[in-house]
């Protein structure tokens, strides 16, 4: 076990040799839609990438979900073939919101370095496929 602050440590550590090693700009928060986050996710026991709808009001986050669920065929056929689109996900401190997500199959550990490399390429080349779809469907989703 480590203490919250060796664990913290461990964490930023990684966070900064991602982000040293893959300089590149994510899209991430930028999508210029405030309801929905493209986001990188690795704890102690799993790794994802995910577009996250995170909106107050469940008619909008319906809406937005409603929207991607439609490309459904062409997200797993052309970018994500893992893909899971789960309307209500339930975060660690029990909020809902509707996550599009791929999770490394993998069990892993942000506390294991040795995870980090698989994980790593992992992020790089689901992000991209994520990005590369929101980029195309934007205007759909968000009409």
């Amino acid at each position: 076990m480590f203490s919250k602050e060796e664990s913290k440590r461990i964490r930023q550590e990684f966070w900064t040799s991602f982000g040293q090693e893959y300089s590149r700009k994510w899209i991430l928060y930028n999508t210029q839609i405030k309801e929905i986050q493209l986001k990188f996710s690795f704890d102690r026991k799993k790794a994802m990438i995910s577009l996250d709808i995170d909106a107050e009001d469940e008619i909008i986050r319906a809406y937005y979900f409603e929207k991607i669920k439609s490309l459904a065929t062409i997200l797993r056929s052309e970018y994500l073939p893992e893909v899971i689109l789960d309307e209500e996900y339930e975060l660690p401190e029990g909020k809902i919101v509707s996550r599009i997500y791929v999770p490394l199959k993998e069990k892993v550990s942000i506390n294991n370095k040795n995870d980090w490399p698989k994980v790593k390429t992992f992020f790089v080349e689901n992000m991209h496929q994520l990005e590369m779809f929101w980029l195309e469907f934007k205007d759909f989703i968000t009409a």
